[in-house]
């Protein structure tokens, strides 16, 4: 059974109500966005979080990114437990949540940086657990949605964070590509040095630009912790 909760160095994410968990690929996600914001001194005084669930995200950049954030998630049980992470972080001033259809949200405010860890797969089997189907399965959220509701939230300026499969990164980089979103850095992670890509992290732009290509190993071929990822997520694991 999965823990109830999961302690980080500044903040404790508690998932019992949520059917996905934190997991590794998803805190890589948070810590090499709130690198990227930082190494490229960006500016962002409002970011949106499509897909909240335990609101890790949010916590994450909110850590480490001076920035008010709306995190928006539909299942009720994830809104109340991310809604609860929040209350009880340092930074609660400037973390909000809203339960709600993201293809129904307001345009009439736009953000300067969005982050997603969307539903991964649009034609895998699910698992038949509906609330899991839910969140790991483009089931209620297709891509094409998904980009929609980016493309009608993103300040003109506005960049966005996207986490998904390896595997279905090349399809949602064609369609982002046909809705005006260009690659600007992506970052391909392994779970060892031994295994092929799993997870693609990938920021766009409205802009043309050149892709900037990073790649991340987990571990190393002893099951040891790289030098990489260590230094990566060092601000927020708490045995780092």
């Amino acid at each position: 059974m999965a823990n109830t909760y999961f302690q980080f160095k500044q903040f404790t994410v508690h998932q019992e109500h949520c059917a996905m968990k934190v997991c590794t690929d998803a805190c890589i996600q948070g810590a090499f966005t709130a690198q990227y914001l930082a190494d490229n001194e960006i500016t962002v005084p409002a970011i949106l979080d499509l897909g909240a669930g335990t609101g890790l995200l949010s916590l994450m950049l909110a850590q480490q990114v001076d920035a008010a954030i709306t995190a928006v998630e539909l299942d009720p049980g994830a809104a109340h437990q991310a809604t609860q992470n929040f209350d009880d972080s340092p930074w609660a001033d400037r973390l909000t949540l809203t339960r709600l259809d993201i293809r129904k949200l307001d345009g009439g405010v736009k953000y300067d940086f969005i982050i997603s860890n969307p539903p991964f797969y649009e034609d895998a089997l699910k698992s038949g657990q509906g609330k899991k189907d839910q969140a790991m399965h483009a089931t209620h959220l297709t891509y094409r949605d998904l980009l929609a509701a980016i493309d009608q939230q993103l300040s003109p300026s506005g960049e966005v964070s996207i986490l998904l499969p390896f595997d279905a990164f090349e399809q949602f980089r064609q369609l982002a590509l046909a809705a005006g979103f260009y690659l600007k850095q992506v970052l391909y992670i392994r779970q060892s040095v031994t295994h092929g890509f799993f997870r693609t992290v990938g920021i766009f732009s409205r802009r043309t630009v050149n892709t900037v290509i990073h790649e991340l190993s987990v571990y190393d071929d002893q099951r040891v912790y790289t030098p990489a990822f260590v230094q990566l997520l060092q601000p927020y694991y708490l045995y780092l």
